[in-house]
């Protein structure tokens, strides 16, 4: 009896050992194991076609046991796409912070749908969307060799259909065929930029989930160029351009001002909670306040947004708060809250977010009296110790634009730590 005991006991033991081995190596293959999809992981070279033409741009698809996951390519930056879903051979691409998708089925081994933006109002903008994997893909717009290097900082001028002009700085840098850069204007920049020429043509395009931007342009005998430029597909300007290597813009800090008879800034607005938020509130005082004009569908602001966020966790227990007024596409105000709230989920942002209106420039205005003008989202006012609006700076000069961005952040450290000093 105990020999058969002992031999049950000991089958027992090998058995759960046997399971608990299976199982665990088991549990372990399942969880590694990745069931191939239909979908190739690796990086695919995607086009949405304008009236001007195609905007190009990466997409790089990779995958794990919970599915896939996927980022933009635009230029040197790297965008990760915040929802993936799959239906068989579909493919749906959501940017919840801008309320952009892309929605494409895979078609003898290549990707075709649709690219939505969503803009002003809700409007939505839809336009062809194609993508191939990127062995052997090109984004060469000829195969004529290059005639100019177009490397350099160009005195720029975008003429609107109406003849409306803007000033504006192009920076390129060109390697062979390989073009990149960006258009500093006295409102913000363009962002990042890529694409190549071929003989005296020129093509740049960007897509950073929520704006889609292509340039087109052919260089005269002279040297200078002139084209178009699409933002979507409805907004189109002309632009021409020559080489300038002195040319600035105006000095940001300028722009806007606070009017004459006003002490400082006053506002009240609600925040994600419902709570009305006033710069009266006792957790202001005495600190320095960083109050900035912004929206969840302008890049600027998401470029802003991003530094601002970082700056906040190292440097709010210094005395410092940061304000940002949220002036959105959405007039209806329980769907403009959401979009805050995915703009304050994207960037991590630990600061104040108030829900301040409408994007319209001449509503966001009646919100502010105070201020002469409001030139451009983003605005950022900086507030002293004692509630006085010291500067105001219009526009963002974001990472796409290189060292201008290295040199607003030392500005900008310095100017804050000469506040916080006070």
């Amino acid at each position: 009896m105990k020999m058969r005991l002992l031999l049950l006991t000991f089958l027992g033991i090998a058995a759960l050992t046997a399971c608990a081995g299976d199982g665990g190596a088991g549990d372990k293959g399942e969880s590694a194991k990745i069931e191939p999809g239909p979908f190739k992981t690796g990086r695919w070279e995607a086009a949405a076609t304008l009236p001007g033409g195609d905007i190009r741009f990466g997409l790089e698809l990779s995958r794990d046991s919970g599915g896939y996951a996927a980022t933009l390519i635009n230029g040197e930056e790297r965008v990760p796409v915040g929802s993936v879903t799959t239906d068989e051979y579909k493919l749906t691409l959501f940017f919840p912070a801008f309320n952009s998708t892309i929605d494409a089925a895979l078609t003898d081994g290549v990707l075709v749908g649709t690219l939505q933006l969503v803009k002003r109002g809700g409007v939505v903008q839809s336009m062809p969307f194609r993508a191939e994997y990127a062995e052997g893909y090109t984004f060469s717009i000829e195969s004529a060799t290059p005639e100019i290097d177009f490397t350099g900082r160009w005195a720029v001028e975008f003429i609107a259909e109406d003849g409306a002009t803007e000033s504006a700085i192009g920076e390129f840098a060109q390697d062979g065929t390989k073009l990149n850069g960006t258009f500093l204007t006295p409102t913000g920049d363009y962002r990042y930029l890529s694409g190549s020429v071929a003989g005296r043509k020129i093509v740049l395009s960007g897509f950073d989930g929520a704006h889609a931007y292509l340039f087109t342009a052919t260089a005269d005998e002279t040297g200078a160029l002139e084209g178009e430029f699409w933002s979507g597909t409805k907004w189109h300007e002309r632009w021409r351009a020559r080489r300038d290597d002195k040319i600035d813009l105006p000095d940001p800090y300028t722009l806007t001002w606070i009017k004459e008879g006003y002490d400082g800034i006053a506002f009240e607005f609600p925040g994600l909670d419902g709570k009305k938020v006033s710069l009266d509130d006792k957790r202001f005082d005495g600190k320095v306040v960083i109050v900035t004009l912004a929206g969840s569908w302008c890049p600027n602001c998401q470029d802003e947004a991003a530094f601002l966020s970082q700056y906040y966790k190292g440097n709010k227990d210094r005395g410092l708060e940061i304000v940002t007024l949220m002036y959105e596409h959405l007039s209806d105000e329980k769907a403009a809250m959401k979009q805050i709230e995915r703009f304050k989920t994207k960037h991590d942002i630990q600061y104040t977010l108030l829900y301040a209106g409408h994007s319209s420039k001449e509503e966001a205005q009646s919100t502010l009296p105070m201020l002469n003008r409001i030139v451009s989202y983003p605005t950022m006012i900086f507030v002293d110790r004692g509630g006085g609006g010291r500067h105001i700076h219009t526009g963002f000069t974001g990472p796409g634009t290189g060292e201008h961005y290295k040199e607003f952040k030392r500005e900008f450290n310095s100017f804050v730590d000469q506040l916080l000093a006070e």
